[in-house]
């Protein structure tokens, strides 16, 4: 398949890009050359196609997606400023601009990176159908984005997946996304955490599913999340195996 992925320079975009390259071609999508630098020194690096420009521009991401067979959105901005607008115009229109496109050009499979929460704060078990909590700018974003994959689905019937992780980290490097240090002496683990290569995978896998119309699966490496969230449904629909080593960064 030939696979445009956007947010593609990210911490979680680069994990993505090495997934899928070996199966598939693929192109990453990035606002500009410099959103490369922030993660270039810990990779993984990436030699091909790249395309730069505004996601929240429709003609951009409309001529981008051309010709593609599915997209997988990684994008995400998550600024909390009430007066700030990028918000808005990355989380929403964004996505809006990735699914329209989508709908238009006919492709096989969308797979949108969603951000749940691993355990609710008012008890119960996280579903697909149970909304994630939260009233601040970025889980609103992050809410609405679900039911904007819904309502492409129910109405255009575009098949999408949305993959919710909680706190992405690496595992091979002992980094969460902050850089900061994992394990005892930084950064204990916590129910929630996912390696980036896992999610990464899960991607790969979602985008080569033929079967799924809309779903959304919590992504989650630690154990305990089995209690409270979908994660079991990720191994069991999706195929996926969590090989990150998280139980290395647990306290004694």
């Amino acid at each position: 398949m030939r696979i445009v992925v956007f947010g593609a320079a990210g911490w979680l975009g680069r994990a993505i890009l090495a997934a899928c390259a070996a199966g598939h071609e693929v192109i990453a999508f990035d606002r500009s050359e410099k959103d490369w630098d922030t993660w270039e020194d810990l990779g993984p690096s990436w030699s091909g196609a790249r395309v730069h420009g505004d996601i929240s521009d429709f003609p951009t991401v409309y001529a981008a997606v051309a010709g593609a067979d599915a997209v997988i959105h990684a994008a995400a901005y998550f600024g909390q400023e009430d007066n700030d607008s990028l918000p808005w115009m990355v989380n929403l229109k964004g996505l809006w601009n990735v699914l329209d496109s989508a709908r238009r050009l006919h492709l096989r499979r969308v797979v949108h990176i969603g951000s749940r929460e691993t355990v609710h704060p008012l008890g119960g078990f996280f579903d697909s159908e149970r909304r994630r909590p939260g009233g601040g700018v970025y889980p609103v974003t992050k809410r609405l984005q679900e039911e904007m994959g819904r309502s492409f689905f129910d109405s255009h019937d575009l098949r999408t997946i949305v993959l919710c992780p909680d706190y992405i980290v690496d595992s091979r490097l002992g980094l969460g996304r902050f850089r900061e240090r994992l394990g005892p002496e930084g950064t204990p683990l916590r129910n929630g955490w996912v390696c980036r290569h896992d999610l990464a995978e899960a991607c790969r896998l979602a985008v080569e599913n033929d079967s799924i119309g809309f779903d959304i699966f919590h992504i989650v490496g630690t154990a305990e999340a089995d209690a409270t969230c979908n994660v079991a449904r990720s191994r069991e629909e999706l195929g996926l195996v969590y090989r990150g080593n998280l139980e290395q960064f647990r306290m004694p």
